[in-house]
């Protein structure tokens, strides 16, 4: 059962969000790529990426992405690895990331959470890891 199940805390992974010039919109607008980062020294096994964004509109009308799934058999240690383009129009959005994976025979879990317009060049820090800037959620 789901009780019998134990979740360590999640530590040394990240998601990055990282703007991205071979990733522009079709309007023209700068690209935006999202990284999954590793910190780790062990790797990680059967990742698992679920991504939706999700918030109220200015005039009160909810609204919902749809949910993107992505599978990574296994991701290196202390490297990351590209999930998916995001288009700067969901930016106002609540984007979430969920992170399930294995280290060994433990199961890991977490929800990364990047609020409304926290993804903006005012909170671009550097991020080791890419050798590039970013907003980092860790």
């Amino acid at each position: 059962m789901k009780e019998d199940i134990i979740f360590d805390p999640v530590e040394g992974v990240s998601i990055a969000i990282v703007p991205d010039d071979e990733a522009s919109t079709e309007e023209g607008k700068p690209g935006w790529q999202v990284y999954l980062l590793n910190h780790n020294d062990y790797p990680l096994s059967n990742v698992i990426i679920s991504s939706n964004g999700y918030g109220t509109l200015e005039d009160g009308e909810k609204v919902r992405t749809s949910t993107l799934r992505h599978v990574f058999a296994e991701i290196e240690p202390r490297s990351s690895v590209p999930v998916e383009p995001i288009d700067p129009d969901l930016f106002h959005l609540n984007n979430q990331y969920w992170v399930s994976y294995y280290r060994g025979p433990q199961i890991f879990d977490k929800k990364f959470i990047f609020v409304p317009d926290s993804i903006v060049p005012a909170n671009l820090i550097p991020i080791a890891l890419l050798g590039r800037e970013g907003v980092l959620h860790g």
